[in-house]
């Protein structure tokens, strides 16, 4: 998978946030736009300071609440994106365990992206998200040298869905960090996630596996950032665990990190692989019937995306007289709209489509009079230009 691109793609948020924002977050919001708008680095990083002294009170505090309403009441991209990098920072300070006893326990969460269909109408309908043998898979990573060779942690053998890790958890994993049966806690907090399966068709799903680790105080046991010599292995035990008859299963296991971290990786790496399983098969149909076919990428505001907002990608032909074929992009608040263009369209430099179009402008969600969902067509350029909402 390709490292993140260096350059973002000019390209207009779609997203909707509040006019107003709620008065119970004025002072946090103050703190993030003047560090933004900061023209000196010691003041910047000084407010960014007292921001994650107040997030990191609120964790060990245990308000979920006040989390989920402060990236709500976040009046734009670049202020919600500020609180989630706070925010990562936030845990990292608040999971540090002190005491006399030297030992931490680190939370942590292995993203894995499965592929997963069957090709017939035939077979199960979907795949269960618990792991028969849960031990193997840990022997396996030790024996492979995860988590920095740390040999002292356990896993859940459940895989979990994105919202099991949503930043409105954090206080409760923090309480995982006390030494007190940590591992138990893991194996009865978490919820398995069943994988469906389509027939005829291949699906990339977002799963975890959890887990907590005994440590020496000050160890990092998450500082590798690569796929090591367990990610094969893990991939291998994975799809043996989960096989299901007449069902193919890919698993795509990344880096373990802290939940919040973990949760932006793994739903980066969702969203990619599966703009590369649409982009390869729609390229390679269009290519096949109609010649090679030109790309689109646009912004639209969608009353069922994440913030009202989402990016589309279409592959059209002006030889084919169908409709395009599009994937439907989603943000995440960590990251910028341009950011996710620029993935997009390093992806098709990267299947050789010379003919790429980035819009400006948002559109709507549906083509009028017709309620089909709003893709454009190469040879329709102009008239979408003219068709922006903003």
């Amino acid at each position: 998978m390709r490292q993140s691109p260096a350059m973002a793609v000019d390209i207009t948020d779609p997203r909707r946030f509040p006019e107003r924002a709620d008065a119970a977050f004025d002072a946090q919001i103050e703190l993030a736009a003047s560090s933004l708008g900061s023209s000196s680095t010691s003041r910047a990083a000084e407010l960014d300071q007292t921001l994650t002294r107040d997030l990191a009170r609120v964790l060990r505090s245990g308000d979920a609440s006040w989390i989920e309403g402060l990236l709500a009441a976040a009046p734009s991209a670049e202020i919600r994106r500020h609180f989630w990098r706070r925010l990562l920072v936030a845990w990292d300070e608040a999971s540090r365990t002190v005491g006399d006893s030297g030992v931490a326990v680190t939370v942590f969460a292995f993203p894995i992206v499965i592929v997963a269909g069957r090709s017939s109408e035939a077979g199960a309908s979907g795949v269960d998200a618990v792991l028969p043998d849960g031990g193997r898979v840990v022997a396996m990573l030790r024996e492979h040298g995860a988590l920095g060779r740390n040999r002292s942690f356990g896993l859940a053998n459940a895989l979990v869905a994105a919202d099991a890790l949503e930043p409105s958890r954090l206080p409760e994993f923090l309480r995982w960090t006390s030494l007190s049966d940590a591992h138990a806690a893991a194996a009865r907090a978490l919820m398995p996630a069943a994988i469906p399966v389509a027939a005829g068709e291949q699906a990339v799903h977002l799963r975890f596996l959890v887990g907590t680790a005994l440590s020496a105080t000050g160890t990092d046991l998450l500082a590798d950032s690569q796929i090591g010599a367990w990610g094969l292995p893990l991939a291998q035990e994975l799809a043996r665990q989960l096989a299901t008859p007449s069902v193919s299963v890919l698993a795509l296991p990344r880096p373990p990190q802290a939940p919040l971290a973990a949760l932006q990786a793994g739903r980066a790496a969702q969203r990619e692989v599966g703009a590369q399983l649409f982009a390869s098969n729609a390229i390679r149909r269009l290519r096949a019937s109609v010649g090679e076919p030109a790309a689109v990428v646009s912004a639209h505001h969608c009353a069922t995306a994440l913030d009202g907002g989402e990016l589309r990608l279409s592959l059209s032909s002006v030889f084919d007289p169908a409709q395009a074929e599009g994937f439907r992009c989603p943000l995440f608040p960590c990251e910028s709209a341009g950011e996710v263009a620029a993935m997009l369209v390093d992806l098709l430099h990267d299947c050789r489509i010379g003919d790429v179009h980035v819009l400006p402008g948002v559109y709507q969600d549906r083509v009028s009079g017709t309620g089909q969902v709003l893709l454009f067509k190469a040879d329709a350029i102009a008239q979408a230009r003219s068709a922006a909402l903003q």
